[in-house]
Order: C-alpha cells, then sequence, then structure tokens
C-alpha cells in the first residue's frame, strides 16, 4: 500500500497593485538602480573596511545600514513587480487615482494634492495616498462635496474647491 505524503505549500497571495505615476514609476526605478548598484558597492567597500571584532560598533552598525538596503531593494522589487500607471487625463468630474484636488478647510486658505498611490506618496509635495483618511474622502466626491476625515483632534471637515 501506498502511502500518500502531504506536501505543505507556501501560500502566495496574490501580489497588491501598486499604483503610481510614470514620474513616480521613474523615481523609484532608478532609486532601486543606485541602490542595487553604487549603494550596494559602497556598503561592500565600508564593511571590508570596518571589519575586525565581532563587537566592532562601527561594523555592527555597518552590516545594520546594509540590512536596510537589502530590505529597501526588496521593497522596491516587491512594488515593482505589479504595477500600473496612473493616466491623468480623463476628468469625469469625480475625484480618482491622479486627480489633481483643491480642498479648502473652514474657511482657511486653499490646498492642493493629487491623489497618488502609496508608493509614491509625500503630503510635503502635496502628493497624498489614496489609501490616507483624506485620500479615501475624497475620492469619488465632487466640486461642491463636503467631506469630514476623523482625526486624533476630532472631525475635520473639508469642501471639494476644484478637481482637475
Amino acid at each position: 500500500m501506498l502511502k500518500q505524503k502531504s506536501i505543505a505549500r507556501k501560500q502566495f497571495s496574490p501580489q497588491k497593485l501598486t499604483y503610481i505615476t510614470s514620474k513616480g514609476l521613474g523615481k523609484l526605478v532608478d532609486e532601486l538602480d543606485y541602490l542595487r548598484t553604487s549603494k550596494r558597492m559602497e556598503m561592500s567597500q565600508h564593511l571590508h573596511d570596518t571589519m575586525g571584532e565581532a563587537e566592532d560598533s562601527e561594523y555592527l552598525i555597518a552590516l545594520q545600514e546594509q540590512a536596510f538596503i537589502e530590505g529597501r531593494i526588496h521593497e522596491l522589487e516587491g512594488l515593482l513587480a505589479n504595477y500600473r500607471i496612473i493616466e491623468p487625463g480623463h476628468n469625469s468630474g469625480n475625484v480618482q487615482l491622479g486627480s489633481t484636488v483643491v480642498i479648502r478647510e473652514n474657511g482657511k486658505d486653499t490646498e492642493t494634492y493629487t491623489i497618488v498611490g502609496t508608493a509614491e506618496a509625500n503630503p510635503r509635495e502635496g502628493l497624498i495616498s489614496d489609501e490616507s483618511p483624506l485620500g479615501k474622502a475624497m475620492l469619488d466626491s465632487k466640486v461642491g462635496d463636503d467631506i469630514e476625515i476623523n482625526a486624533p483632534g476630532g472631525v475635520i471637515k473639508f469642501r471639494i474647491v476644484a478637481v482637475q
């Protein structure tokens, strides 16, 4: 009698789709190329220079830096393995990925944000993620809509002033 062996297989979940603009894609590709080439060689040399006793703090710091770089390379490879370019242009009037939105909070100055994927979100540059509280609240809104987000200090209300 033959016994069947049960082979445990690692379950792979489908890779999350990365939404990104052409400009953001270029930045990520450039960063990955830099890390794989220049930064890896620089770290290799730094590790060689600091190699000595295992307790040498400079060597241990260099090992941590190398681990960080390898982690970032792995993260970028994952992001770039499954992406979709956000195509600006078809303005339906509703806020969507790629939309540039002008909002106003209770009589304050207007603020302008572009809705992007999480991979290139940078609020300081006016790029907010579609998964952020504000980004989520704006999606599918249109000019004149009032939106609310729950913040640590309470509810904040915004009005959509323009959608491009």
